[in-house]
């Protein structure tokens, strides 16, 4: 008896066991970048209502959340249902130097923005140098 081998189906069963609800809160995909004195978080989040995002700073810790909720009419017979509803999780530890008090997100096009600002203590600065004369010279920190 021969076996064929699919590996289309294979990626097929895959996914769909990776992308399962009953699994748990399943991961958003995300970018992160650091532009100047502020860092830029970008997560995919398409079909969410912008009114679902929780997000939240605990201490260093960075939670996001979201829900999607797929509309379902009664009655209809599926011919396809690929799209899932479900939790999605995403959290991060800010480490220091965060200004915690001035992260501002966006959400546009499918697309979450965070912007998490560096705070001023940890951004660099000129530190004046003495000598034994009154002569002064800037040397960066």
């Amino acid at each position: 008896m021969a076996m064929n081998f699919d590996p289309f189906r294979e990626l097929d069963r895959m996914a769909a066991a990776l992308s399962d609800t009953r699994q748990g809160p399943r991961l958003m995909p995300m970018d992160l970048y650091r532009d100047g004195d502020h860092y830029v978080l970008s997560a995919d989040l398409p079909g969410i209502d912008p009114g679902s995002v929780d997000i939240d700073v605990d201490g260093q810790l960075l939670t996001i959340r979201a829900e999607r909720t797929l509309r379902s009419a009664e009655g209809v017979k599926w011919l396809a249902q690929e799209r899932r509803g479900g939790s999605f999780l995403r959290q991060l530890s800010l480490g220091q130097g965060i200004d915690t008090d001035r992260i501002a997100a966006t959400y546009e096009n499918g697309v979450l923005t965070v912007t998490i600002p560096v705070s001023e203590r940890a951004k660099p600065r000129k530190i004046a140098v003495g000598t034994g004369s009154d002569t002064q010279q800037a040397v960066e920190a």
